[in-house]
């Protein structure tokens, strides 16, 4: 859906058109308020703007009357085939008994279905169009269904309403647009929709035509696109959300630090082609990179775990305080605060490939020799003994190490790593998805930040210094809570 609009944006400002935003609100068991709320919610997110709103429920006098209209002239009829039979008649091509219905009787049933009686509720109205045609979609569809749900913008005043396939034909020509742009896993009902909107305009001649635009659905690799599927996660519990970081859902992107601006291009990119094939999130992810990195602050986090405690023979007995800037690069990233004390913590895994004499840069202050290596009695290291050497050259050295000073302003941070929901590149048809399923889809890390790091806000993006991108989930509440950073694939390194 990201795809159709930020397409459907692109087009109506490059052709100086307009941008038509429409809920197709024809089935009062599955609207409900919330999910338009969250398609609006998604939209500003993307930063689009429609010129006009409108739900087919607007419509719905006009559509019944349509129907009336179309009735009289012969192009509807009223059908009670129970569904099944329904069914394999359209799939076998076999006309329905009741296709040959008077127009009185048919008048006569569809105001029963307006009424919502008990003989009402046993039909449908169908369009006439060719039970033979190999193309199923025109063997007679479905145009009015009752239903007695309330609907969630007319309550209880209709008690029948249109399908989908009736509806858009008369509402896109109603409404003026000119160009409906439509994913191609639609094609066979392209021709349903221009033979339904050739029979209304028969009806209602000013009716304008309307032109379908074609392009490929977007498919990612490792990815369920289906709502159904989605579903099943949010169902099972396997994610807590439809805004789950790993759902390739709008809220759930930007959550994982999928900036617009690189969707927006990605997207582009692709462009209206009709070729569907399934694209790779490293893609996205380098055209995020490119982004971000020029314009996010840089920080510090050494992992909990483990960390290792480095004494300086010759460093500060007392922290030394300097400001220095976010973003070396960056000025307009701001500034903050770095201490410098002889007492310093680092990430185990640094420790574990020092070697005693080497000489490693701690980055942003300068080099070091590794006098002494501390070990316990099962070979882990406990801790490290360095010198400063202030005079040394950072050109030389092998390693860059980051570091933190050992005091009580270091924050908690839970560094939280996704990966793919699916293990499978491409699920094939006879695949069962649920076996598919990454089961380590989701890992945290406990580590600790520099104080800064209290002043990040929601959804600010980051560099952890050697660690890699992050967007900030759960920004600093209270010490007892630690602030929940999600890390941001990159393209190139895949997060664990």
């Amino acid at each position: 859906h990201a795809k159709a609009c930020l397409l459907n944006q692109y087009f109506a400002q490059h052709y100086e058109g307009k941008l038509l935003l429409r809920f197709d609100d024809t089935n009062p068991s599955k609207e409900k308020d919330e999910f338009v709320e969250n398609i609006l919610q998604d939209l500003k997110s993307l930063g689009i703007e429609a010129d006009q709103t409108s739900y087919t429920s607007d419509h719905f006098p006009q559509l019944l009357d349509l129907a009336e209209k179309m009735i009289k002239k012969g192009f509807l009829y009223a059908d009670d085939t129970p569904v099944e039979k329904m069914r394999e008649e359209r799939m076998e091509g076999i006309n329905s008994v009741r296709r040959d219905r008077s127009v009185e009787e048919n008048l006569k049933i569809f105001k029963e279905m307006q009424d919502g009686t008990e003989e009402g509720q046993k039909h449908c109205i169908r369009v006439k169009l060719d039970m033979q045609n190999l193309n199923k979609a025109l063997r007679d569809p479905v145009c009015f269904r009752c239903n007695l749900t309330p609907h969630h913008r007319t309550g209880t005043t209709y008690k029948v309403y249109p399908t989908y396939d009736f509806a858009c034909p008369f509402v896109d020509s109603f409404e003026g647009v000119t160009h409906a742009l439509r994913t191609n896993e639609y094609k066979d009902r392209e021709d349903q929709f221009q033979w339904i909107l050739k029979l209304q305009r028969e009806v209602l001649p000013k009716l304008p035509k309307v032109n379908i635009w074609e392009f490929s659905r977007l498919n990612m690799v490792n990815t369920v696109m289906s709502k159904r599927k989605l579903q099943w996660f949010v169902d099972t519990g396997k994610v807590s959300s439809w805004t789950d970081p790993r759902f390739p859902t709008v809220q759930g992107l930007l959550r994982r630090g999928l900036t617009v601006p690189a969707l927006r291009d990605f997207i582009l990119q692709q462009g209206a082609s009709k070729n569907t094939t399934n694209q790779s999130w490293d893609k996205i992810w380098t055209l995020n990179k490119k982004l971000v990195d020029p314009v996010c602050a840089r920080h510090t986090a050494v992992i909990s775990e483990k960390m290792v405690p480095v004494e300086l023979v010759n460093g500060p007995a007392e922290p030394q305080v300097e400001t220095v800037l976010r973003h070396k690069k960056n000025p307009a990233t701001g500034k903050k605060s770095m201490t410098k004390l002889n007492r310093i913590l680092i990430d185990y895994a640094d420790a574990k490939v020092l070697s005693k004499g080497e000489e490693v840069t701690f980055m942003s202050w300068g080099n070091c020799f590794i006098e002494d290596i501390k070990v316990n009695g099962a070979g882990e290291i406990t801790g490290l003994v360095g010198k400063l050497n202030p005079g040394g050259d950072f050109k030389t050295t092998k390693l860059k190490l980051t570091w933190l000073a050992d005091i009580q302003d270091n924050v908690n941070v839970r560094l939280v790593y996704y990966d793919h929901l699916i293990t499978k590149k491409k699920i094939e048809e006879g695949d069962n998805f649920e076996d598919l399923v990454n089961t380590k889809s989701k890992v945290e890390t406990m580590a600790i930040a520099d104080g800064n790091c209290r002043n990040l806000q929601k959804s600010e993006i980051i560099q952890f210094e050697r660690k890699g991108y992050f967007i900030v989930d759960e920004p600093y509440m209270k010490e007892s809570k630690p602030i929940v950073l999600n890390y941001i694939p990159d393209g190139r390194t895949k997060g664990k």
